[in-house]
């Protein structure tokens, strides 16, 4: 564990420092390049070779896809209990989201030409949902619910097998009750090439969605423009920003719980007003951590991604979270500093207020996706949405009359970049014209 003063000079350089540990290494980069490459060479020769290396998976080409039957008979497997979570955050899911669809629009401008907007869902998408040791069935639900109220016409689902060649039953349940039926047990930079380049099995993709690791981030960073990625969600982050009033025990749960994940790039960040609820958490940490099934990979995490901070007033730790720009981020404030706080963070993936909601809510049943923006990328871009899985188009329709109107305008642009041509394709219509 790291810890920072904001009365540091050097504070601003040393948390720049502890972010840019996140971004991936020369060495990362130059290995997934080298893969993506192989794969679009090699096609399903190279993504059964990096399948068998990477998961201990033996499979031959006419195995890569997960049969329909396997997907009917996992949700059949499924407990009462599980069917009913499922379903239930499925539903949430899908009400949350729905408030977002885009509708068409027209209208005329100031030529009087009718312009407007029309939408419609991108025709194959490609989804990565990790598996391996944590299975995040979620992810299964937070992204081809999505895909489903867009009217995506073909959703392929990327998930890696273990070494027999079985993906997790419940991850396939959530598959079939989302109602997808294209689904490849195969995983890492091999996907995401796979879904790319397309291979004699795997169609290619148009866009994909997803969060991954380190290694399938910066995969998805360089097949960028080959296909469409959705955003680079990589390993967990979450940001507590506390008060005097904070919980320890809360507080050290929620840390924990993001830790978890266990592949050691996560970011777990504490902020706080009070040196006493400081010390309270870390000690409370220690406390919880030796009860964890994961306590070994959790304790890596916080050994090298665990960085806390010493404020001295919430507009401080505002400005700490602005600088982050964290995944998730927790306010276990006083309720009077809530609203100050949400008004003044604006680069953050997530908010979650007041100390009863913890960041497992919007990992689980919120409604939210849980695909968000990770390694301070929320600077720039948001959570997933709906209408990620859609593409807009505008619509301009001029008339004789609005021509005549925009004709000048034109006439002054064209002249002004020196593109007669462009000013020649008005003119000629107007030319002679009443």
């Amino acid at each position: 564990m790291r810890a920072l003063s904001f009365a540091s000079k050097s504070f601003f350089a040393e948390l720049t420092q502890f972010c840019r540990s996140a971004e991936p290494s020369p060495e990362i980069s130059a290995n997934v390049a080298a893969i993506l490459a192989d794969v679009r060479t090699r096609g399903d020769a190279a993504v059964a070779y990096y399948a068998a290396k990477f998961d201990g998976a033996k499979l031959r080409a006419n195995e890569f896809r997960v049969r329909p039957a396997e997907l009917a008979a996992a949700a059949h497997r499924l407990t009462a209990p599980e069917r009913k979570a499922l379903r239930a955050v499925h539903a949430s899911i899908g009400a949350f989201h729905r408030k977002n669809l885009p509708a068409a629009w027209q209208g005329k401008n100031a030529h009087g030409a009718v312009v407007g907007e029309k939408f419609d869902p991108i025709r194959r998408v490609g989804l990565y949902v990790p598996g391996g040791q944590v299975p995040l069935v979620s992810t299964v639900l937070m992204t081809a619910t999505l895909a489903k109220l867009a009217g995506c016409p073909e959703i392929a689902v990327f998930t890696p097998s273990d070494a027999q060649g079985h993906v997790a039953p419940a991850l396939l349940a959530a598959l079939h009750l989302t109602g997808v039926t294209e689904v490849w047990r195969v995983g890492g930079v091999q996907a995401i090439a796979a879904a790319a380049h397309g291979t004699a099995t795997i169609p290619a993709v148009d866009k994909i969605f997803g969060p991954g690791s380190a290694w399938v981030c910066e995969a998805k960073r360089q097949v960028f423009g080959i296909i469409g990625v959705d955003s680079l969600p990589g390993p967990s982050e979450v940001m507590l920003i506390c008060d005097e009033t904070a919980r320890a025990d809360f507080a050290a749960a929620d840390l924990l719980a993001q830790a978890e994940h266990g592949t050691g790039r996560e970011k777990i960040y504490l902020v706080t007003t009070s040196p006493g609820v400081l010390a309270a958490i870390q000690a409370e940490v220690e406390t919880q951590l030796r009860t964890l099934p994961r306590a070994g990979q959790t304790a890596r995490v916080l050994a090298e991604g665990f960085l806390t901070v010493q404020v001295d007033t919430l507009a401080q730790a505002a400005r700490v979270a602005n600088e982050v720009a964290p995944e998730h981020l927790e306010l276990l404030v006083r309720p009077a500093a809530e609203k100050a706080l949400l008004r003044t963070i604006t680069t953050a993936g997530a908010i979650m207020v007041g100390e009863h909601t913890p960041t497992t809510l919007g990992d689980f049943v919120a409604g939210p996706s849980h695909v968000l923006p990770t390694a301070r990328a929320a600077r720039f871009s948001s959570g997933l949405r709906v209408e990620d899985f859609l593409r807009r188009t505008s619509v301009i329709r001029y008339g004789p009359a609005s021509l005549k109107k925009a004709a000048p305008t034109v006439a002054a642009f064209a002249t002004m970049e020196k593109l007669a041509a462009h000013g020649r394709s008005v003119a000629i219509r107007t030319q002679g014209a009443s």
